[in-house]
């Protein structure tokens, strides 16, 4: 067994204590498949299931049935999900691990048929021009959306700091804001989807308001050592997002500004299309914003074991979120400690609603076994 590895090293993210640096990253899942929109036994097992990692970041969660774009999400706005994620977290927590609620609202990036046929809310009124599955699984078009009031901010930016109070009650170790993938607070962010004329639009300080104020309502709950954001900083071309020569600009003002905030940590994501020809995107996200932050930096998108060790080794990054891996090896601390052979995810079952491609994939002994 290999305890050697950067990744099997404890670290303390804030003031959580983890005893590695594997982290589950949050992934939609799509099985709440109940009148409440709450996590199930199904849930329970599925995270317990990789209590091995040093953090589980739960899928987004929506902080408001207005926050709705994806069909049987376990949300987190009603006392159902409250206590369907308590018997989530105890369950984990009873096998030693840690885990994080991640905060979610998709804003532009959902459809009327998921708000009684009223257009989603959106910093302004473009349509993000995205395919996205309806209640019923069925394929539409996004629509344009409700360019947000100022009142009906302030009600989003509340329904953030409702649904934190909720994750404290329900005994989450923290929250992750979902600020990232072209969803409501990424919006705000972007020059191409907040066309906005007043403190909420405009200069980096204007287009971050509304992040600043989330977190603001979030530290209501949870202290500031017991939160982490998600950013994505060179989205293009998906997510309904296309960057612009600010993008790059605007994200170093953003995770400079959050250095007096001792956070958890920041989350970041590697590009997810190729935008190598994109001459003002960044290719290399942890390298590049590593000297820029003083807190812990988490980096995803497709790492394995050899560039996730690779990347703590080089000092770009002190955690490493794994998505895919997580979902079809359960153990996948332990096969990492043994360098054992990783098995592959079935795509097909991503975000059905059973058990199959959920909780049944076998650990590496049970695989032996058979």
């Amino acid at each position: 067994m290999s305890i050697d590895q950067p990744l099997l090293q404890p670290i303390s993210l804030g003031s959580v204590k983890l005893k590695n640096r594997v982290i589950m990253a949050p992934m939609t899942r799509c099985r709440a498949d109940n009148e409440h929109q709450s996590p199930e036994q199904k849930h329970v097992d599925y995270y317990t299931q990789r209590a091995g990692a040093g953090l589980i970041i739960t899928e987004g969660s929506e902080v408001a049935r207005g926050a709705r774009g994806y069909y049987n999400v376990a949300g987190i706005f009603n006392d159902q999900q409250e206590a369907g994620w308590k018997r989530v977290v105890d369950s984990v927590h009873d096998e030693g691990g840690k885990i994080f609620l991640q905060l979610w609202h998709v804003g532009r990036m959902s459809l009327p048929d998921f708000h009684d046929g009223k257009k989603p809310w959106a910093p302004s009124a473009v349509n993000p021009n995205a395919e996205m599955r309806g209640p019923k699984g069925d394929k539409q078009q996004t629509v344009e959306p409700h360019a947000m009031t100022y009142e009906e901010i302030q009600m989003v930016v509340e329904s953030f700091g409702d649904a934190a109070g909720r994750a404290y009650r329900a005994g989450f170790d923290g929250v992750e804001i979902h600020s990232s993938n072209g969803y409501l607070i990424h919006q705000f962010f972007n020059k191409n989807a907040n066309l906005r004329d007043d403190k909420y639009g405009g200069s980096h300080e204007n287009r971050a308001r509304f992040f600043f104020e989330v977190l603001d309502a979030v530290k209501q709950h949870f202290p500031e050592g017991h939160i982490g954001c998600r950013f994505n900083p060179s989205l293009h071309g998906t997510f309904g997002i296309e960057a612009t020569p600010d993008t790059i600009p605007f994200f170093e003002y953003l995770i400079k500004r959050l250095n007096p905030h001792k956070l958890a940590y920041i989350h970041l994501s590697e590009p997810f299309t190729d935008v190598s020809d994109v001459d003002f995107l960044v290719t290399d996200i942890a390298q590049h914003f590593r000297p820029m932050y003083d807190g812990n930096l988490m980096i995803n998108n497709e790492f394995d074991r050899e560039s996730g060790n690779a990347v703590i080794e080089s000092g770009h990054a002190d955690c490493v979120a794994y998505g895919k891996l997580f979902i079809s090896n359960p153990d996948l601390v332990h096969r990492f400690e043994l360098k054992a052979e990783t098995a592959d995810w079935n795509q097909e079952t991503f975000y059905s609603t059973g058990r199959e491609g959920y909780t049944d994939y076998p650990t590496l002994e049970e695989q032996k076994a058979n």
